[in-house]
């Protein structure tokens, strides 16, 4: 099953999420409605086991009363908990009593957790997620939260990073990125929101209970108090059967989807003793996969392992049984747990901050040249990075490794923390010419934060040697510090930005494309962000959107130094778009404006549509049998806007 395949599959698991919730509900109104007219006598219990009696007593409008009123409590419920989780990730994994992980962290097992995670997230071609550590769990469990890649984070107990060594936290966190690309998520927060609604019938029973002996006393009426206990009970006896319906939804939607993560991570990592490895620890230490937050119970869903244990969890478990999970990825196994307390790697050296480049694969041969690709070569990258979106081969995790191996210590260091990776992308940005940039350092030095001002030059010559292949990766090494600003830091940091795209009174694409990513995973941090709603199946409302983004990528081939023209770059995209709408528009007829318009109108395409569409910038760039920087930036740009992850194609050299 590829991503565009994932997306649909969540699709078809939000609708049965919707039926299975209006059957909650209405299961919940015929029980209030019995519990009302019981407590207040409408019916009576003999009439309780006389069914054709009860329907002819039934009083149908105080039934269509409580039903009002149980909708209106559970979509209140509901609609409260999703507005409270519309901020992202973050709102999970501090509820949990996470705590977010510096960058620049130099602890021995937090570096090894942040090194995993930002290896994992430059081979998917994504930004690095911020990672949250559950310090007083002592448990091994972790979970991904959040809508979207812009808005995810990664959250590991303390008890992981403790007892896993290096390659079974790496299966971990390539089980939970596996939940960010399938969009099981997106599915887990949604699916929070929704059961809260079902839940608050049975927290008004206990704030009922907990006032029903001051109401009797008062009123002086003890039977008045009995009525009210009595429908307080039963409003938390109806609470505790929402609870156990809400589980067993719960369970519905989320068992089989630990399967293909832990296969996911198995193909994305090549090393299936890694998760198994991590499995079996689990199953060997005291405290297993456990997790005591009060929070723990909302979440567990989303876990990489049982987090909760309790009465109904044999009949309503939101995980496969451990032994089955390591049965499918080490069908050899003997049965046996890891006892181990210490983990059989533990932290070194190489996780001090950027890890010696002996110890990693060799940089210039997983990296490339200087240069561009031809013929089938092109072909074949490019179409295997478009099969790997959302899931990327262990060759893109060597990649990784061997980029942030060649990348120099100074850049990444000031990349992770919040003042160095504003003056990264302020370094970025400068123009080659003297006087468009002796205006923009006199921009910074005017608006910008002093200290950020001196770290930009100071920057600068180490920035304007680096090869362009770098460009994306360390902005998305960056981008979990520049989640950090304050909201006025921020507005100041993007306002510097776009005057300095904006000094030479020009926007190239490879700028366009570096703000673009920038801003749609930033400006969700700081501003409040509208989930995109999928509308159209197909591009019959689309011609003149995907016309726009097709001419724009045809032209910047043809620019690029390649020996195809722009026309039939266009055709060979509408070729594999499979529509004969869209027309080439000449590059002078299009404006920066117009590409974002049409990128919003394209992100409302359904995953099937948007998976052509892909294909189509793929087809394009490949005609001439040249990739350029410029393409390679262009489609990241593009499908970042789309939510759907490239890696970066491994052998393409920059």
């Amino acid at each position: 099953m590829n991503f565009f395949e994932s997306q649909e599959r969540v699709r078809k698991n939000t609708t049965l999420l919707v039926v299975l919730f209006a059957l909650a509900v209405v299961a919940l109104i015929v029980m209030a409605n019995v519990l009302v007219m019981l407590v207040f006598g409408f019916i009576s219990s003999t009439q309780l086991r006389d069914g054709q009696a009860l329907v002819q007593q039934m009083d149908w409008a105080t039934f269509a009363a409580v039903g009002a009123g149980v909708c209106a409590v559970v979509l209140a419920g509901s609609i409260y908990k999703m507005v409270a989780l519309s901020a992202g990730g973050k709102v999970v994994a501090e509820s949990l009593g996470g705590q977010l992980l510096a960058q620049n962290s130099q602890d021995l097992n937090q570096r090894k957790l942040l090194n995993v995670v930002e290896e994992m997230a430059i081979a998917s071609g994504t930004p690095v997620p911020p990672v949250y550590l559950l310090v007083d769990e002592p448990g091994i469990n972790a979970f991904a939260a959040g809508f979207s890649p812009r808005d995810a984070v990664i959250g590991v107990t303390q008890g992981a990073i403790e007892h896993l060594n290096r390659e079974q936290l790496q299966g971990v966190i390539a089980h939970e990125f596996s939940h960010i690309f399938n969009g099981d998520m997106r599915l887990n927060i949604r699916l929070m929101g929704v059961l809260n609604g079902i839940l608050v019938l049975g927290i008004i029973g206990y704030f009922l209970l907990r006032a029903a002996p001051f109401s009797g006393r008062r009123r002086g009426n003890d039977k008045g108090g009995a009525g009210i206990l009595a429908l307080a009970l039963g409003l938390m006896a109806i609470g505790f059967a929402g609870t156990f319906c809400g589980n067993l939804i719960k369970a519905s939607v989320s068992r089989q989807r630990e399967y293909l993560a832990d296969a996911s991570a198995v193909q994305f990592t090549r090393n299936p003793n890694g998760i198994a490895g991590a499995l079996k620890k689990i199953g060997g230490l005291a405290y297993g996969s456990s997790v005591r937050s009060p929070g723990a119970a909302e979440v567990s869903h989303a876990f990489f392992a049982k987090g909760i244990s309790g009465f109904t969890q044999w009949l309503s478990a939101t995980h496969p049984p451990l032994e089955k999970r390591i049965r499918r990825i080490d069908p050899q196994w003997d049965g046996l747990f890891d006892v181990s307390e210490a983990p059989a790697e533990s932290a070194n050296g190489r996780e001090s901050g950027s890890e010696n480049a002996a110890q990693r694969p060799s940089a210039g041969k997983r990296v490339g040249t200087v240069g561009t690709m031809t013929a089938g070569s092109v072909a074949a990258e490019l179409m295997a990075v478009m099969a790997q979106v959302g899931q990327p081969q262990p060759q893109a995790v060597d990649y990784a490794r061997a980029l942030l191996a060649e990348l120099p210590a100074p850049i990444q260091n000031a990349a992770r923390e919040p003042y160095g990776a504003r003056a990264i992308v302020y370094a970025l940005l400068l123009d080659k010419g003297e006087a468009i940039r002796t205006r923009q350092l006199k921009q910074l030095q005017a608006y910008a934060d002093p200290d950020v001002f001196a770290l930009t030059r100071a920057l600068m010559p180490p920035i304007d040697a680096l090869d362009v292949r770098f460009r994306l990766p360390i902005i998305d090494i960056a981008i979990p510090a520049l989640k950090q600003l304050s909201a006025a830091q921020y507005r100041s940091f993007k306002d510097n930005l776009l005057a300095l795209i904006e000094m030479d009174a020009r926007v190239d694409l490879m700028e366009w494309s570096l703000q673009k990513i920038l801003f749609r995973h930033l400006d969700s941090q700081f501003f409040k962000h509208v989930p995109t709603k999928a509308r159209y199946a197909g591009f019959e409302h689309l011609t003149t959107e995907a016309g726009i983004v097709l001419s724009v990528l045809a032209h910047a081939g043809a620019e690029s130094g390649g020996d195809g023209d722009a026309l039939g770059a266009f055709q060979a995209s509408l070729r594999a778009l499979g529509a004969d709408g869209p027309t080439l528009s000449a590059i002078g007829q299009i404006g920066i404006a117009d590409l974002d318009r049409a990128l919003v109108k394209l992100d409302e395409l359904q995953a099937p549509a948007k998976s052509r569409f892909l294909t189509a910038c793929v087809a394009s760039i490949w005609h001439d049998r040249l990739a350029s920087p410029a393409e390679i930036e262009l489609l990241r740009a593009f499908a970042s806007v789309l939510d759907c992850p490239i890696p970066p194609p491994p052998a393409v050299a920059a």
